[in-house]
């Protein structure tokens, strides 16, 4: 009986340690559960569970590198794999700028009080520190460029810090975010020919500015009511009611800064039907707008990550069809010179006596 009773007691025992040791959490589990939630904050704060801001910064980069590529020839990719990764990179460090100018405004809106820095999720020292981490890395991608492009990418910074002040100030920080937004309209060109084509990159980057207006005073109109209370300025209070006339005159200055880019690279149809296709988007995105109706405002926001696309299609297609364009051009303008040419009469030389 004792000896039943012993038999027992370790039996027990046994199976009470086994199934400790079964609810115990693998150790690799949980130091992987404590990363997570460590960076967690982290990727929020630089936007990761919200791409659309990456695609829209990448877009004019593209556009600029692909219209820059030779007739007949696909764009450089490695250049748009290094431009898509410092698309990455410096918009997260963006919104780690604005989010430490914005801290204090964005725990007032309802949209932004969650964000880490607004929430106390990340200190101020540690975004600070974060920063100079993300910038270090946008260096190291911009490094990898000529140094005309290193100047030029540089110069740029200004406008990244200086953006999110730019709402405490004047009703159009739209127009400072565009210019910021597409400076990858000059600096994709200068990385993969040494210069700025100013007549195709100017009005490409106008085109820009405009986009980025249209675009990011739909995303404002998500937030106008808690900017009036907080006394934060932008276009969506600006344009008002007036918002879709205001759109559409920047989308029509758009599409003719793309048709005049387009004409100064020699662009051929694809391009223009891709130019057509965009307007159309944009004038279905404006006129279907509903400025009071923050999520339609965000579904509008996010689809011009379409309109990018589209137009990168168009200007690689176009450009792979420069090609024989080009031949035909070469071999026309070559036949008129030779039509045009009249031989001259070949007078003999006067002989001096």
């Amino acid at each position: 009986m004792a000896r039943w009773t012993h038999h027992q007691r370790t039996s027990t025992t046994l199976s009470s340690a086994s199934s400790d040791e079964q609810s115990k959490p693998p150790v690799k589990s949980s130091l992987i559960q404590e990363l997570t939630k460590a960076t967690k904050p982290y990727a929020h704060l630089m936007r990761m569970d919200r791409p659309i801001g990456t695609y829209l910064l990448f877009w004019p980069c593209g556009w600029s590198i692909a219209l820059s590529a030779d007739a007949g020839c696909w764009p450089d990719f490695t250049m748009l794999g290094l431009f898509a990764t410092g698309a990455l990179i410096m918009r997260g460090a963006g919104c780690t700028i604005n989010d430490l100018w914005d801290r204090d405004i964005d725990a007032k809106v309802e949209r932004t009080r969650t964000r880490p820095l607004a929430s106390g999720q990340i200190s101020q020292f540690d975004a600070i520190v974060f920063l100079s981490a993300q910038l270090s890395l946008g260096l190291l991608v911009l490094v990898q460029l000529n140094w005309q492009s290193i100047l030029l990418g540089a110069s740029s910074l200004g406008l990244v810090i200086t953006y999110p002040l730019m709402k405490r100030v004047t009703y159009w920080p739209q127009l400072v975010l565009g210019m910021c937004f597409n400076w990858g309209a000059l600096l994709g060109w200068c990385a993969t020919q040494g210069t700025v084509n100013l007549d195709a990159c100017l009005p490409l980057y106008l085109s820009g500015v405009c986009w980025t207006i249209v675009y990011d005073t739909i995303y404002a109109h998500q937030d106008k009511l808690d900017d009036l209370q907080i006394g934060v300025k932008s276009t969506a209070l600006r344009f008002g009611e007036n918002t879709k006339a205001w759109l559409s005159g920047f989308t029509a200055a758009m599409l003719t800064g793309l048709s005049a880019a387009g004409y100064a690279c020699d662009q051929t149809l694809p391009y223009y039907a891709a130019v057509g296709v965009v307007g159309a988007h944009l004038v279905q995105q404006i006129y279907s707008l509903n400025i009071d109706n923050p999520s339609d405002c965000a579904k509008k926001f996010i689809s011009n990550h379409q309109v990018g696309l589209i137009l990168f299609l168009g200007i690689v297609l176009g450009t792979l069809l420069k090609s024989e364009d080009t031949k035909n051009q070469r071999r026309s303008s070559t036949a008129a010179a030779a039509t045009a040419y009249v031989p001259l009469p070949q007078s003999k030389p006067d002989v001096i006596s």
